[in-house]
């Protein structure tokens, strides 16, 4: 049984870098893999492994300056959704592209999944969706407003545009694990906002811990890992990925005329160039013949 665990923590790094080497040596040695972000604003990822190993990259990033108190969520696979480790630097855990957000300083009100569907039954509740069009297309929240935003940082400009819609109204917000709603609940403060509310520990945290039958989700949640999508308790959700642009497929999707493979979907069926084609088919060559071998390509 492999043990996932996604986790986030807002601290200050003043040299990110240097963390870097010893934290992904820690990892390979534990034969952990997944992806880990490090900015000054923090560290962000998901990991998976081992028990034991996953327990000691955890103690290691918990020891790190101002991450003592770090939280994390765990699921399960049967098989590693990883095929190697990563340790980036970025200039932020989360790119919202807002130099002053900074949830360190304030954000909203954490609501947890047992009081969350009383919270958003109220009539005076805006319920917002900060994830992206893609991961909203596969589930959401019963009457949540779907921004349709293509990334994160397009959230300002649509806030900016839309923000009269919800004049006289509390809000609440969900992302996937709770990280974009540090910064966009600390970005609406700022803003004005004075009731601000987001889901804590994320729509994940709610299907781990909310039983079916008192759910108000509706469909899977979009997981960047090969899972694809998990629902309630976690289960993964059987969709699969398109290789050339991540989006979730249903079954259907492939059988659609845009679809090839590792090359293109009917989602970004017009979004890449004959070279970027030619580079998918030969990654997707590759991988058949890592396949063929009994091994795995860093690229699958």
């Amino acid at each position: 049984m492999i043990t996932i665990a996604a986790l986030y923590h807002f601290t200050r790094f003043p040299d990110p870098a240097a963390l870097r080497a010893p934290l992904f040596a820690l990892a390979e040695a534990q034969g952990i893999k997944g992806s880990l972000l490090l900015a000054q604003e923090g560290i962000n990822g998901t990991i998976a492994g081992s028990r034991a190993g996953i327990d000691a990259v955890l103690a290691h990033i918990r020891a790190l300056p101002g991450c003592a108190d770090l939280e994390h969520k765990e699921s399960h696979a049967d098989t590693m959704p990883f095929g190697r480790m990563k340790v980036r630097l970025k200039r932020e855990i989360v790119t919202m592209g807002q130099p002053d957000v900074d949830p360190r300083a304030r954000v909203g009100h954490y609501v947890t999944p047992a009081d969350w569907n009383a919270l958003i039954r109220q009539p005076d509740v805006a319920v917002i969706d900060t994830r992206n069009d893609y991961e909203v297309a596969i589930g959401t929240f019963r009457g949540a407003v779907d921004p349709q935003t293509a990334s994160f940082r397009d959230f300002p400009a649509w806030w900016e545009a839309n923000k009269d819609r919800f004049h006289n109204k509390r809000i609440a917000m969900f992302c996937t694990g709770g990280i974009r709603c540090e910064k966009s609940t600390n970005f609406l403060l700022a803003q004005g906002v004075e009731e601000v509310f987001h889901l804590k520990g994320g729509i994940l945290k709610y299907l781990e811990d909310m039983p079916e039958d008192q759910s108000l989700w509706d469909g899977q949640c979009y997981v960047f890992d090969q899972r694809v999508s998990v629902g309630h308790g976690l289960v993964p959700g059987g969709l699969a990925t398109c290789h050339a642009c991540r989006r979730p497929l249903q079954p259907e999707d492939m059988s659609r005329p845009e679809y090839e493979e590792g090359v293109c979907c009917h989602h970004c069926a017009d979004e890449y160039s004959e070279t970027d084609r030619a580079r998918f088919r030969e990654r997707m060559h590759q991988m058949r013949l890592a396949e063929a071998r009994g091994t795995r390509h860093l690229g699958g």
